[in-house]
């Protein structure tokens, strides 16, 4: 079944994309969803697993409310008030939020920081 993650901006796609495994589709509504944009997210997704994560702000919060309706299963993910939408929230925010979701198996966990000593 495939496994398809909806955001708004192409920014929001990107700060993802590094975190996730390719399989993984991450479509953009880019701000607005027009009944047309809604449909082709429709027939793209068909019956695959929809995941929904909007920046927690006024635009997000009336997108996430007609991807509600039309992707009544979805499961919803959040991000914190006062990141700068999902763009700007952290990778470790961002990862824990994909973990509740329930996808960790496609994420892409980062490399822990080691410091390279030099003596």
């Amino acid at each position: 079944m495939s496994i398809t993650i909806i955001v708004e901006g192409k920014n929001d796609r990107s700060r993802l994309r590094r975190l996730l495994r390719p399989e993984v589709d991450i479509l953009c509504t880019f701000g607005t969803l027009s009944t047309l944009k809604l449909e082709a997210l429709r027939n793209t997704i068909r019956d695959g697993e929809v995941y929904l994560y909007m920046d927690n702000d006024s635009s997000g919060k009336k997108i996430r409310g007609v991807l509600r309706d039309a992707f009544p299963d979805a499961v919803h993910m959040y991000t914190r008030k006062g990141y700068a939408g999902v763009e700007g929230t952290p990778d470790e925010y961002n990862i824990t939020q994909l973990e509740k979701a329930g996808l960790e198996e496609y994420i892409i966990y980062p490399e822990p920081y080691s410091p390279v000593y030099e003596g």
